[in-house]
């Protein structure tokens, strides 16, 4: 699908797939609760372990960041480019809904510099969810075909490349820089 068509499904509250830096991601409007019930059920994931949020720029972030605690070295963490794509683990505002946070009182958040990321959030104006594409116990997906592959022909799907980081992003605190997945 062309991004005219996938920014249509993402305004209806679907569930599309996109590219990131290693891998398709799922993704939706973050703000609709019937599009993340969408997405859970098609990965079979419980609502409690939450989701990631992407956006190339902090400003489609603030809103579900409570920055009251953040210290310069803290902003410094999150808008620093590094080797490899990492998703910080920050708190989160009361703006945050719960079918984004799950059981935490926290929200992960990624600077994503794929133009795939930088277009759908432009031409929505809102930060996209990002979970790994594919169906429980598969891999995750690296291209168009393995997508249509796994989800079915008819499954939305943005047809660029993924970037070239070799792994999904490394998972850390942004206060204790403890690492919850490895990159």
């Amino acid at each position: 699908m062309n991004i005219d068509q996938i920014i249509k499904k993402l305004n209806d509250n679907q569930v599309i797939a996109y590219p990131t830096e290693a891998v398709f991601g799922l993704g939706c409007n973050p703000l609709s609760q019937s599009a993340v019930e969408k997405l859970l059920i098609l990965k079979n994931r419980p609502v409690e372990k939450g989701l990631i949020l992407v956006a190339p720029t902090l400003n489609y972030l603030h809103s579900f960041i409570d920055s009251s605690q953040f210290q310069s070295i803290h902003w410094e963490r999150l808008t620093t480019k590094h080797a490899r794509p990492i998703t910080w683990i920050v708190p989160a505002s009361s703006f945050t809904p719960s079918f984004i946070t799950g059981q935490f009182s926290t929200v992960a958040i990624r600077l994503c510099s794929h133009e795939a990321v930088k277009l759908l959030c432009e031409k929505t104006g809102f930060a996209i969810t990002s979970t790994s594409a594919n169906l429980s116990g598969l891999p995750p997906c690296k291209s168009v075909q393995e997508v249509k592959a796994q989800f079915g022909e008819c499954f939305p799907v943005l047809e660029m490349n993924i970037g070239e980081a070799s792994n999904p992003s490394e998972i850390r605190d942004l206060f204790t820089g403890k690492i919850f997945r490895q990159g």
